[in-house]
């Protein structure tokens, strides 16, 4: 959650800034701000702003100059959306500014104590604490002062700090929160992700946690919050930044739904061998004998990687026979799970930084068990925290709905799944069954995608409900899930998900002509059961989309789907969904690439 970007060199950094706020803009968008300094001067200059980055910027006077320089963009956690309360938070004689993601758990009893001893607050947020324990220190050097106050403080954060006592550094620190230096030349820059770098530099290094930064213009230097000096040596970003561009569309989520035949082409690029009906997957640290000794396999996620969680463990069980389960990290980490040795942990998350899943990771880890990665960001926290992994290679994802990154999630999970079944009981013949299945996954999503017109047509019918019904059974529930929740991300319609299978035992209940149901039909040994749940509901006067491999005749409307492998339907299953939430909320003037009380990387339980 929010956006962290921060300079330090020769260029103005005011535009520096406010390019990488519209970058971040994803990760927190209800208030905006930014402190700058320049040499030779006094004190920090500051303007902050309630609502988009634009707003920021509306604000931000000409001569608002300076090298020095940090900005925030903010999703709410502690107080509305306010100017006063959007960061950065500045002491009171104006000298310390900060900016924070996550939160300050013991930040209340903190505030006490400061209140106490005279200390005026001016926010409800618990970032301004930090502040003032930044600028009560006595210690002699900005990374001493932050220091001492990171020691007194419990939670989670990413923050930048500046001081105008020492105008030629900032000061930076990660715990639970992403926090990423970009190195230039004869600059420095920090961010909360790769995306408000990538415009000046390609060599980054990502900050682990309970580690600190000084960066400096022409240097920086990366030590524990105990003072332990540390090693950070740069790696090179692949994404370009034009990746970040629109691309002609008018939204991101349009571009990064069109962009999945090639998403899944990359995902599968160089991974496919041929002669042993298998794939390569080189990462995943887990030799045959390993792999052999797995007893049971459970995913875990949040969100869409939850529900990618789900298709990935009925791809295991069907093509490895290893039982596989799903499970929301959320509630995983809090339910003193047994870890059992002989289960294959994988964890999943976009950002590789999702707080939840990281910290299922982490007790997961601390207890001993194998846990492998799927995630999209190369580097990330899970991606180093995880005995090995995939990445799934999504590119970046800008919208705050996941769509192309579920898409090759579902896919990683496909190549693993075949990679577990080769190694155990699944036959030459089955491998090459399932490796043209996937070959026919990117021609057949641009065969999807080329509906986008009858879609829309289709979304102008349904943007006037009040609620949405959708059901799957089996392979069809997990679609079912994800199409429920992309409608109500992106649209604000209340929609949701039962298995088919369950439509008799208490939802038939709400069915009428002012309920739409979107049924997932593929056509495989379940297609009669599912047809039957159809008669249910049109018995009931219900009004019926299908998303079918044919013609459905219960149906009002039918999407149709090209046929792939049982095993694979469901990766194309969801594609025509993802087009109509898309299409309904944009027939409801709904700002569909930043949904209200949404942000992209959830960093904060």
């Amino acid at each position: 959650m929010c956006g962290i970007v921060g300079y330090i060199g020769r260029r103005d950094v005011a535009p520096l800034l406010l390019e990488g706020l519209q970058r971040l803009e994803y990760r927190g968008y209800d208030s905006a701000g930014i402190v700058v300094s320049a040499p030779k001067t006094s004190g920090l200059k500051m303007v902050k702003a309630k609502g988009r980055v634009r707003d920021l910027e509306a604000k931000v006077p000409a001569r608002f100059k300076g090298t020095t320089g940090i900005a925030h963009t903010r999703w709410a956690t502690h107080g509305a959306p306010s100017d006063v309360n959007a960061h950065p938070h500045m002491s009171a004689d104006q000298k310390v500014a900060v900016v924070h993601n996550g939160i300050i758990d013991n930040a209340a009893e903190l505030r006490r104590k400061l209140e106490a001893d005279g200390v005026a607050f001016l926010s409800e947020t618990d970032t301004e604490v930090l502040t003032h324990l930044v600028a009560r220190s006595q210690a002699d050097t900005l990374e001493e002062k932050v220091r001492q106050a990171l020691h007194l403080i419990e939670g989670t954060y990413g923050i930048a700090v500046m001081h105008a006592d020492f105008p030629e550094r900032i000061v930076v620190a990660r715990n639970g929160s992403p926090v990423v230096l970009g190195i230039g030349d004869k600059e420095m820059f920090v961010a909360s992700d790769i995306a408000a770098l990538v415009a000046h530099t390609r060599q980054i290094v990502t900050l682990d946690d309970g580690e600190m930064a000084t960066l400096k213009a022409d240097d920086f230097r990366t030590y524990t919050t105990e003072g332990t000096r540390t090693t950070a040596e740069p790696t090179t970003v692949e994404w370009e930044a034009e990746s970040y561009d629109m691309g002609g569309h008018d939204t991101y989520m349009h571009k990064e739904i069109f962009e999945q035949p090639d998403a899944v082409d990359r995902v599968l690029r160089g991974r496919i061998d041929d002669r042993f009906s298998t794939v390569h997957l080189g990462g995943l640290n887990l030799d045959a004998r390993d792999a052999r000794a797995v007893r049971r396999v459970k995913i875990l996620g949040c969100g869409t990687s939850y529900h990618a969680g789900m298709i990935g463990a009925q791809m295991i069980e069907e093509l490895a026979r290893i039982p596989a389960d799903a499970e929301p990290a959320s509630e995983f980490r809090y339910r003193n799970p047994v870890v059992d040795p002989d289960t294959l942990y994988i964890a999943v998350s976009q950002s590789g930084e999702t707080y939840d899943v990281l910290a299922a990771v982490q007790e997961l880890k601390r207890k001993g068990a194998r846990v492998l990665g799927v995630v999209n960001v190369v580097g990330s926290a899970i991606a180093r925290e995880a005995d090995g992994g995939t990445y799934v290679h999504a590119g970046p994802e800008v919208c705050v709905v996941s769509t192309k990154c579920f898409t090759n999630t579902t896919v990683a999970f496909a190549l693993l799944a075949l990679h577990l079944g080769r190694i155990r009981d699944l036959s030459v013949r089955d491998g090459k069954r399932i490796i043209e299945g996937l070959r026919k996954l990117p021609a057949q999503i641009s065969e999807i995608l080329a509906q986008e017109a009858d879609i829309e047509k289709m979304a102008a019918e349904y943007a006037e409900a009040r609620s949405m019904l959708f059901i799957g059974r089996v392979r069809g529930y997990p679609v079912a899930r994800e199409a429920s929740l992309k409608l109500k991300e992106v649209s604000y319609i209340h929609a949701e998900a039962y298995p088919a299978s369950e439509l008799k035992h208490g939802p038939l209940a709400l069915i009428e002509p002012a309920l739409p149901t979107v049924a997932i039909v593929p056509d495989d040994d379940l297609l009669e059961k599912n047809r039957a749940a159809l008669e249910e509901i049109k018995a009931r006067h219900g009004k019926i989309l299908a998303v079918a491999h044919q013609h459905q005749e219960k149906a009002d409307r039918t999407i149709i789907v090209p046929k792939n492998e049982d095993e694979l339907d469901p990766i194309l299953m969801g594609i025509p969904l993802q087009l109509l939430a898309y299409h309904t909320a944009k027939a409801l003037g709904r700002d569909i690439d930043k949904p209200r009380n949404l942000a992209k990387s959830v960093t904060v339980e």
